[in-house]
């Protein structure tokens, strides 16, 4: 598929350094006045790109476009041969909706898309999930299981481990995760998971496991990510090379596969450990809204199915599904 104008310039901006308008326009084939609306496209998008007279455009921070050949090439053979198709696409509604969508999947592999911008992005209880063009990796992996597995509902959790094992190897700070779906930094959001399924009662289980990483969040991005109540971090604060994308992608899909095969037939106790020794919330003054339902008291870790346990006044409560806030230290 040809990529959109807007697509070539950022790839020619993501090199890094000053591009003139009239070099890039010369190189795509367009127009100087061609030129500027994508860049302004871009900035609309919620990239900063610099403009000086004279020396041209370039991006406050230089990225590396996501490439399938590049995330295919950096997975080992055996890895490879468990994903049927590997997309990655300059602008969607939804990469989870977009594999949702899908009906064909045969059980033990994977379709993988991945989307430099959505217009639609999704996070958990109908948010958004925003991200500028190369700042992120939003990334959706559809899978099929042959059989509906045990623990189904805590997939999101043996996810968030696999995830968390793919960051650690880049990441130096410790990188927590925040029951039921986020990995967080410093008390911040690095990461949220998404899963949707679809499926029959002792049949096939289709699932779409969506991931958004925040790698290089500029300023007008994180203003806009705050005024929806989330305190948002990245891993480019965290020291990690916001121009290798693609190898991470190739790592977390890597463990998310991975996972996947030992989640479908041991459900989530081989994940558990991992869990709780990263569990942010474990000790710590909590308030859970469940529906109708609230309680407050002290988080006590996960049982063994994933339900989150809470010591109240009237005994130990567990929790299925809520959204969960720290109180704030007295």
């Amino acid at each position: 598929m040809k990529r959109s104008l807007e697509a070539r310039v950022h790839a020619h901006l993501a090199q890094g350094g000053f591009k003139s308008g009239a070099d890039l326009a010369r190189r795509l084939g367009v127009s100087r006045s061609a030129v500027w609306k994508a860049v302004t496209s871009l900035r609309e998008r919620g990239l900063i790109v610099h403009a000086v007279r004279n020396r041209g455009y370039r991006l406050a921070s230089p990225c590396e476009p996501l490439d399938a050949a590049k995330i295919r090439a950096a997975l080992r053979k055996g890895v490879r041969e468990c994903i049927r198709d590997i997309e990655t696409v300059w602008s969607l509604e939804s990469t989870n909706a977009a594999l949702l969508a899908r009906a064909d999947l045969p059980s033990g592999v994977a379709d993988v898309l991945l989307a430099e911008h959505q217009t639609a992005g999704r996070g958990r209880r109908g948010r958004s999930w925003l991200a500028a063009p190369g700042g992120a990796i939003c990334l959706s992996l559809a899978w099929s299981f042959a059989q509906v597995p045990r623990d189904l509902g805590a997939l999101g959790l043996a996810v968030g481990v696999c995830a968390l094992r793919a960051l650690r190897r880049r990441v130096k700070e410790p990188v927590t995760l925040k029951w039921p779906n986020d990995l967080t930094l410093a008390g911040r959001k690095l990461a949220g998971i998404l899963i949707e399924m679809r499926g029959e009662s002792g049949g096939p289980t289709y699932v779409v496991i969506g991931i958004g990483i925040n790698v290089a969040l500029e300023g007008t991005m994180l203003e806009r990510i705050a005024a929806t109540g989330t305190g948002a971090t990245d891993l480019k604060s965290a020291g990690v090379d916001p121009t290798a994308r693609n190898a991470l992608v190739a790592e977390l899909v890597a463990e998310i596969i991975a996972g996947l095969a030992l989640f479908e037939t041991e459900g989530l106790r081989p994940f558990i450990e991992e869990w709780e020794a990263a569990d942010a919330l474990r000790g710590r003054d909590v308030s859970v809204q469940a529906g109708d339902t609230s309680a407050r008291g002290i988080a006590r870790g996960i049982d063994i199915g994933g339900a989150l346990l809470i010591e109240t006044p009237q005994g130990l409560r567990k929790f299925v599904s809520g959204e969960v806030s720290v109180r704030p230290e007295a």
